[in-house]
């Protein structure tokens, strides 16, 4: 097991000298004991939150779960210590927070109201404390809820998808009483906000597995409350003549965000979702048993915003959500004129061509198709040329100031006539976007122009 690093030692012993207990506590020592990096440092303690603010003054405390905030400065960098004192709970009748909280002098009796059992060990930096056997569930790659799972879920219904985050994110299975237990509690998630739900949720698809923490959605019966929409496509159908694709709608789906090559959240989001449509456009023939889906990105864009809402995404998330899923069905071909070629990238803006290359890349690879092709690489040859021309009239080599000085005429309308006229004729190549040949094309407008 790594040990604590100078600053957390130093840290736990202001408490020590002063006769109190204090542990390093949660994913703080589930990192330490997968030897990972830890980023947030969590602390349980005997103190009670006025005794804590009595050691650090410039402590902060302004809830009621006992947590007191405590600044640090190390290596010229600002964090915040949270350390919260022994406590028991009870009576949780909004399902996400308890209603009654006394303090405790058992640090038994606090790691007993804790989630997972992965969760539920402490560490002093001598000893470990570990209750429930956790570090058994680490070693057998297990989510394991502590005690009596329901009770557990009953408690804070977020605990539902929190298991099925950190499976994901650890590549972990969930223990077959805490699934079942998952599966049984799932109508509570609708106990919790959807922003603590998006929270979640970005976690699963930002991890290492979000493929997996997707299907676990799904078997867990989560999903029905959190994405309803594409639950459904599990029973669409894709397979029929005339047809590339292997798998039904929602594998698909789930296949396709295996494979995206992006980092990006609201990228990842747009690759599970972009086929949603799908659901509600799809046709099959009953003679020629041909499956289709026309339209599908038009009901799918639509189904997209309304998530986006619910989801509760800032506006700049909402709208690079659905114009990925709406644009995600660009045409890639030989014969596309350079005309077509800037016109897809006007729409879909030069900020989001690698966020909507990385959704095609899953989409293919999600279909059962190779990951490229030699249309798919010309089309993003062709991205970067044409690029290299202009796509509004203020990327000319020439601007307004131009104009008037080249003609000798004042500010108005005329400006603005020949900028346009002129940009037209780029696009159209009958003239190179070169500053000179641009100044001699302006001299042959009238000054009336």
């Amino acid at each position: 097991m790594t040990k604590l690093p100078v600053f957390v030692t130093d840290f736990l012993k202001v408490f020590q000298k002063d006769g109190f207990q204090i542990y390093v506590v949660g994913g703080a020592v589930r990192h330490l004991l997968l030897e990972e990096p830890v980023s947030n440092w969590d602390f349980t303690t005997n103190a009670t939150p006025d005794q804590i603010l009595q050691i650090f003054p410039d402590g902060f405390y302004n809830n009621q779960f006992g947590t007191v905030g405590i600044p640090q400065k190390i290596d010229a960098d600002d964090f915040v210590f949270e350390v919260t004192t022994f406590r028991r709970e009870s009576n949780y009748g909004n399902k996400r927070h308890p209603e009654k909280i006394e303090w405790s002098d058992d640090l038994k009796e606090d790691l007993a109201r804790r989630d997972f059992t992965i969760s539920a060990i402490a560490y002093d930096g001598k000893n470990i404390i570990d209750p429930f056997f956790g570090r058994q569930d680490l070693e057998k790659k297990l989510i394991v809820a502590v005690g009596d799972p329901d009770k557990r879920f009953g408690e804070d219904a977020l605990r539902l998808m929190r298991a099925v985050r950190l499976a994901s994110q650890l590549g972990f299975m969930i223990e077959e009483k805490t699934r079942e237990a998952i599966s049984k509690n799932a109508p509570l998630i609708k106990h919790v906000s959807w922003e603590r739900i998006r929270e979640e949720f970005f976690k699963i698809l930002s991890s290492k597995h979000p493929a997996e923490g997707v299907l676990f959605l799904r078997t867990s019966q989560l999903l029905k409350y959190i994405l309803p929409e594409l639950d459904v496509c599990f029973a669409i159908q894709q397979k029929s003549p005339l047809r590339h694709h292997v798998y039904d709608v929602g594998t698909h789906l789930v296949m396709s965000l295996k494979h995206c090559p992006s980092d990006d959240v609201i990228t990842r989001f747009a690759t599970l979702i972009h086929d949603i449509g799908k659901a509600k456009t799809y046709r099959k023939d009953p003679t020629s048993q041909l499956i289709t889906f026309f339209n599908h990105e038009v009901v799918g864009t639509k189904q997209a915003l309304e998530i986006a809402e619910r989801f509760r995404l800032s506006n700049k998330e909402k709208d690079r959500l659905v114009l990925l899923v709406k644009y995600h069905q660009f045409t890639v071909s030989e014969l596309q004129t350079d005309k077509a070629v800037r016109r897809f990238i006007r729409e879909v803006g030069k900020n989001n061509l690698e966020n909507m290359l990385a959704l095609r890349t899953g989409d293919r690879l999600g279909s059962g198709a190779k990951p490229t092709s030699w249309r798919y690489e010309l089309f993003k040859k062709r991205l970067i040329e044409v690029q290299k021309e202009p796509f509004k009239v203020t990327d000319l080599k020439i601007d307004g100031h131009d104009v008037m000085r080249t003609l000798g005429v004042k500010p108005g309308p005329q400006v603005g006539a020949i900028l346009k006229r002129v940009f037209e004729e780029v696009v159209e190549d009958k003239i190179k976007n070169d500053r000179s040949k641009l100044l001699s094309r302006i001299k042959q407008f009238p000054k009336n122009a």
